[in-house]
């Protein structure tokens, strides 16, 4: 098998088993003994890496992300891997802040070529999609020589293919209802999937959870005798110009990104980077939270909002932020939600603020019908609801949906966020 091109390399990928792109497979068939076998049929590169795991239903990106920041701030050489990916899959992959090269990449998946195809041959071993990127990115940051990797956790935590990784310190966000199918139905049961990733000794650090969530944390956390801290921001303040907060220690922090729900995760991120580097970060190094850039996390794009929420609480933070920030302005919402997520939810928590909605479907495979999601819209009490199957046209439905005072505001999906993102810049989000 010959990879020229990139391209070569996504259609490889894409080959391969992808439960990204389903909805319905059994969670309990995944496990970490196909990465493990690909770590080592390559040279074990999470040897390599000490990392920061971080792990959540909401939050885990943002608190990557920022970590990313704070660690390159005081001065390491940082691999950061997060998905799922916006426009392209080789955002999953950055070495200090910038993508990996093209040829870099390509090169290092030609040469994890013959070990992939030699364990695809296992039924018990063979490697999915995301197995294969984990690897990847692993391989990517050690040829670099990056100095810590800031992971974020795919699918829950304790059967991840992530949770191989050699991690220095671990983080769970926040515990939601998602995933239900595959991490359980109760808080108390996907925090404990999300707790998995708890290890002997190493720092275990959570944002305020419900109390039936923070039991099975705790309860995880003695288990593998792993220290466990609550970490929360305090004297929050949001506006247009991003949100300020207070450490538990009384340090002030401030940060260009929306909405006051963003501060724990930025709190998070502080105490995740110092516990890696065992001292405290320097006032220059936490400034380094200024330039911080959330894709898609309330991001203004133009003059419309795009927002990944995929959770009825995630979607209410963003109405609170919109409410806040702008109060006078209506919207006209891009909707698009996956299968396995609570549409009806996310479709209520909207309503309070959406004059109009348009319905789409982001992946065929994995997101609720848009008639389906238009019903869901009907019932909430929106009164102006339509239903396009293409996300580009859902997008130009929306913008004529327009009215003097309203704005556009794409929302539901990493996967919608992703097709419709580049086509906002310089397009019409608002009136």
């Amino acid at each position: 098998m010959s990879l020229e091109t990139l391209s070569d390399a996504e259609r490889y990928l894409d080959g391969l088993i992808n439960r990204e792109k389903k909805t319905q497979f059994d969670y309990e068939r995944l496990g970490l003994a196909p990465v493990r076998a690909l770590f080592a049929a390559i040279g074990h590169p999470e040897r390599a890496l000490p990392c920061v795991l971080v792990a959540g239903s909401k939050g885990k990106g943002s608190t990557t992300l920022a970590a990313e920041v704070l660690l390159r701030a005081a001065g390491l050489r940082v691999g950061t891997f997060t998905k799922p990916h916006l426009e392209s899959w080789r955002e999953r992959f950055r070495v200090d802040g910038e993508l990996v090269a093209g040829g870099a990449l390509l090169g290092a998946l030609r040469d994890m070529l013959p070990a992939i195809e030699r364990l695809r041959t296992d039924t018990e071993l063979c490697p999915s999609f995301f197995d294969v990127t984990v690897a990847l990115a692993l391989e990517l940051f050690r040829r670099a020589g990056a100095d810590v990797g800031a992971i974020e956790v795919g699918l829950g935590g304790r059967l991840d293919s992530t949770n191989a990784v050699d991690a220095r310190v671990t983080v769970v966000t926040a515990i939601q209802l998602e995933h239900t199918d595959k991490l359980g139905d109760t808080l108390e049961a996907i925090a404990r999937e999300k707790a998995g990733i708890f290890r002997a000794g190493v720092p275990a650090l959570h944002g305020p959870l419900h109390p039936e969530a923070w039991g099975a944390v705790a309860a995880q956390a003695v288990a593998v005798d792993a220290p466990l801290e609550e970490v929360a921001a305090r004297d929050v303040e949001s506006d247009a110009r991003g949100v300020r907060f207070r450490l538990p220690d009384g340090r002030a922090l401030a940060s260009g990104v929306l909405g006051a729900h963003q501060a724990t995760n930025l709190a998070l991120a502080v105490r995740a980077s110092e516990a890696f580097l065992g001292r405290a970060l320097a006032p220059r190094e936490l400034a380094a939270l200024g330039e911080l850039r959330l894709p898609a996390r309330i991001e203004r794009v133009g003059s419309a909002i795009v927002d990944d929420c995929h959770t009825p609480d995630s979607a209410r933070a963003l109405v609170e932020t919109l409410a806040k920030l702008w109060p006078d302005t209506r919207w006209v919402f891009v909707l698009s939600v996956s299968r396995d997520k609570d549409a009806a939810g996310i479709m209520e928590a909207l309503a309070p603020l959406t004059r109009a909605c348009v319905t789409t479907a982001a992946e065929a495979t994995r997101s609720v019908d848009p008639e389906t999601l238009a019903s869901f819209a009907w019932a909430a009490g929106i009164a102006e609801v339509d239903a396009r199957p293409e996300p580009l046209a859902a997008l130009e439905r929306a913008r004529a949906l327009l009215r003097p005072g309203d704005r556009l505001a794409i929302a539901g999906s990493v996967f919608l966020a992703g097709a419709l993102r580049r086509h906002l810049v310089g397009g019409a989000g608002g009136v």
